[in-house]
C-alpha cells in the first residue's frame, strides 16, 4: 500500500513526513537541526538560493532572507533524530500543472538541500532519506486535529519511547521537556517569541485546530 498521495491538490491540507534511509539518524548535532529548520524557511520560496552563498557568505540571517512568495503554507512541524513531520497546504499559484505542483517542489528543494549539506559534512554518499517523501491527505476533521497535536507531542518519544502506547507517565517532566525542545513549532503556539515563528502561517489554521491543540496538550501533559 502506497504511503504517498500522488495527486496533491491545491487548497488541501497534507501531513508530510520522511525519515533517514534504513531508519538511520539524519540529525547528529545541533548544527544539523539548525540547518534543516532554516531550510524549512529558505526553501519555501519560488526563488532559488544557494544556502552558503546567499546566507553564510553574505552574512544574512536566514529568517531575514527575502523570499518573494512562498510555495506552501506550513502549519506545524517537528524535527526528530531520524525523521521529520510537517503539516502544510499549497498556496494558490499559476505554477500548478499536471506534472508540477508547489508541494513537491518545496519538498524537492528541502530534501535536496539538506542531503547535500549532510553528505558533504559527514563525507558520505548515497540517498539520505528513505525514498521520496510520504504524504497523507488530512481530509477529516478528527484526523487533522489528531495529527496536529501528535506532531507537537512527538518529542516526548525522546524521553519516553512508549508514550503513545502507554500514555505519558511523568507529565511534569514531559511538559518541561516540550517547552525546551527547540525543533518544533509548538513554541510558536505558546507565546514564545523567536525568529523560527516565520516558518509557519497561523492565518490558514482553522480555529478548531488551535483550540484542539491547546486541549490535547493540556490533557496529555497537564
Amino acid at each position: 500500500m502506497s504511503l504517498r498521495d500522488k495527486n496533491l491538490v491545491f487548497g488541501e491540507y497534507y501531513h508530510i513526513y520522511n525519515r533517514g534511509n534504513g531508519k538511520s539518524d539524519i540529525f547528529l548535532d545541533d548544527s544539523d537541526y539548525d540547518r534543516f529548520v532554516k531550510l524549512l524557511y529558505v526553501c519555501n520560496s519560488n526563488l532559488n538560493f544557494k544556502f552558503n552563498h546567499s546566507i553564510i557568505d553574505k552574512g544574512i540571517n536566514a529568517f531575514e532572507l527575502y523570499r518573494e512568495s512562498s510555495l506552501v503554507d506550513i502549519l506545524s512541524w517537528v524535527v526528530m533524530p531520524n525523521h521529520f513531520h510537517l503539516i502544510l497546504i499549497s498556496r494558490e499559484s499559476n505554477l500548478w500543472t499536471e506534472n508540477y505542483n508547489p508541494i513537491s517542489e518545496f519538498m524537492r528543494k528541502l530534501s535536496t538541500s539538506y542531503a547535500m549539506y549532510f553528505n558533504k559534512k559527514y563525507k558520505r554518499t548515497g540517498g539520505l532519506f528513505e525514498g521520496k517523501f510520504k504524504s497523507k491527505h488530512l481530509n477529516e476533521e478528527n484526523y487533522f486535529q489528531y495529527m496536529f497535536s501528535y506532531i507537537h507531542l512527538n518529542p516526548v518519544k525522546l524521553i519516553q519511547p512508549d508514550w503513545k502506547e502507554r500514555g505519558i507517565k511523568d507529565k511534569n517532566k514531559a511538559r518541561d521537556f516540550l517547552k525546551k525542545y527547540k525543533y518544533s513549532s509548538l513554541l510558536d503556539f505558546i507565546s514564545i517569541k523567536r525568529l523560527e515563528s516565520k516558518i509557519i502561517n497561523k492565518d490558514v489554521i482553522p480555529d478548531y485546530i488551535l483550540t484542539g491543540l491547546t486541549c490535547e496538550i493540556d490533557k496529555s501533559v497537564s
